[in-house]
């Protein structure tokens, strides 16, 4: 099947996660016009009682500055952004941000903690994608039997709320019933990862933790700082802070006197996004991270770090090449299939 118009075009074939709290519309704008297509929570647009709708301002701001760039570089346009909607009964601005996303023509809508016939049918209105994330066959199996266009595969070793799955695994056994929009989250932080992911049957790559370490993220410093200088073993996979199984960064966890490997269990009865308004959750400064940050090195604009990945993603095309040399004749041409 072929990929939909929205997510072709692209510099390289990489969706930015929507990071809840850090993705905002400078982070948006920047990995936009980079050309990977830029993602945040609807929830992250938060404000204090009586103020304006902020997830109206952001998608005013978001679509403007894109226009403005698109006519302004015709020959480099930038690529369309998502919004991300977490499907939680818990979350009572759904409906609300359902109809201000639809009115705004969201190019593409990730669907993630529940699968719901009426979110699809909302993007599908305005002329929108849907892409659901899971964690296994079953959970994609239902979302789309309800009406997603794509999928998402959340597989061991992501940030955040992730399974347990091999990518090797998970994106076989999606793949064995489905053959649309599909992409892999898991560990992805540099070029050679994404060409991976699309070795393994992706169509694309599904990049967060490395975007919390740009100049753009709405993070602190302490948090990007802790990206930088961490590993995969400094992450620790834990269901203790929202009730649902994630990866997470042992140094905060530390920070707020607990143990990262003596946690207790929760369950997801105690998962909670309430009105997405102002006031802070419990666990706020408990960073989530995924397995893959031993690549992130420094603190950078987000353009910088969408140009290393395509320099990384362009060697690995020419080491692959030389690989599979002797297997083809010598003539086996990925690069030119795979990128001009």
């Amino acid at each position: 099947m072929s990929l939909p118009s929205t997510l072709l075009n692209l510099r390289l074939p990489v969706v930015a996660a929507p990071l809840f709290i850090i993705s905002n519309p400078d982070l948006v704008i920047a990995q936009c016009k980079a050309g990977i297509v830029g993602a945040f929570p609807a929830l992250n647009a938060r404000e204090a009682e009586g103020e304006p709708i902020m997830l109206e301002r952001w998608l005013k701001r978001i679509t403007e500055e894109l226009d403005r760039h698109n006519q302004a570089n015709p020959d480099r346009p930038a690529a369309p952004f998502a919004v991300n909607q977490i499907v939680h009964r818990s979350n009572t601005r759904l409906e609300r941000d359902i109809e201000i996303c639809a009115r705004w023509k969201v190019p593409i809508w990730i669907t993630s903690l529940g699968a719901r016939v009426e979110v699809n049918e909302a993007a599908h209105s305005c002329g929108g994608i849907t892409l659901h994330d899971v964690i296994n066959v079953e959970f994609a199996r239902k979302a789309i039997e309800k009406g997603a266009d794509g999928l998402i595969a959340v597989a061991a070793g992501a940030g955040g709320h992730a399974g347990t799955i091999s990518p090797l695994a998970l994106i076989q056994e999606i793949r064995a019933f489905f053959d649309g929009p599909l992409l892999l989250s898991g560990a992805i932080s540099t070029g050679d990862s994404i060409l991976a992911a699309q070795a393994m049957g992706a169509d694309l790559a599904y990049i967060g933790s490395t975007f919390i370490a740009t100049e753009e993220a709405n993070a602190v410093q302490a948090y990007k700082a802790m990206i930088v200088e961490g590993n995969a073993g400094d992450i620790v996979y834990s269901s203790y802070f929202t009730g649902v199984h994630g990866n997470y960064l042992k140094g905060s966890v530390r920070a707020q006197g607990l143990d990262p490997d003596h946690l207790p269990e929760s369950d997801a009865s105690q998962m909670n996004f309430g009105s997405g308004g102002s006031k802070p959750k419990s666990w706020k400064d408990i960073w989530g991270a995924g397995q893959g940050i031993g690549a992130v090195r420094e603190v950078v604009p987000a353009a910088r770090v969408v140009d290393r990945l395509e320099a990384e993603y362009r060697a690995a095309l020419r080491r692959l090449e030389t690989a599979a040399a002797p297997y083809r004749g010598g003539d086996n041409g990925l690069s030119k299939l795979i990128i001009s």
